[in-house]
């Protein structure tokens, strides 16, 4: 005889209609229909084995997924919590400082690198640390290039 879980998924009759309306019409996420499979077939009581196996996830995510559902309802099972996200390493005035940086040819340089931005940057003060890539992904956000020699409107 096994042991007893934890948390029991039990839906009410609206949850059901709901989950079952969520896999057939497809306009969720993969991952909110694959939830919606796991609880479905958490409900009809089959071991979590065996939920995983038919969803084709970890047993470990079938446990997770249950104690989330008991914890929090529908709601809580199918859809993230918000992260909180890292504040940006430039701010408004660091960009502007670093396409004034762009426009200016480096020393001993006909143009410049990412790294060399990077460096530039810390060596100014502007930021204690920052990459090559957060460079690159800032001067691609505004449309800035560090090697375009003609400045205007695109040629079509």
């Amino acid at each position: 005889m096994g042991r007893q879980k934890q948390f029991v998924v039990a839906l009410t009759a609206h949850e059901r209609q709901e989950l079952t309306d969520m896999t057939r019409k497809g306009v969720h996420s993969a991952r909110v229909i694959t939830r919606a499979r796991l609880l479905l077939l958490s409900d009809q009581g089959l071991k979590d084995r065996d939920v995983a196996e038919r969803v084709g996830v970890r047993t470990v995510t079938v446990a997770s997924i249950r104690r989330k559902f008991v914890q929090g309802r529908l709601q809580a099972a199918l859809y993230e919590r918000a992260r909180p996200k890292q504040p940006p390493k430039l701010d408004a005035h660091g960009t502007a400082i670093l396409i004034a940086e762009v426009c200016s040819a480096p020393v001993g340089r006909e143009t410049w690198t990412m790294q060399l931005l990077a460096d530039r940057l810390v060596t100014l003060g502007v930021v204690d640390s920052i990459s090559d890539e957060t460079v690159r992904r800032t001067l691609k956000k505004t449309s800035s290039s560090r090697g375009r020699s003609r400045v205007g409107v695109s040629p079509r």
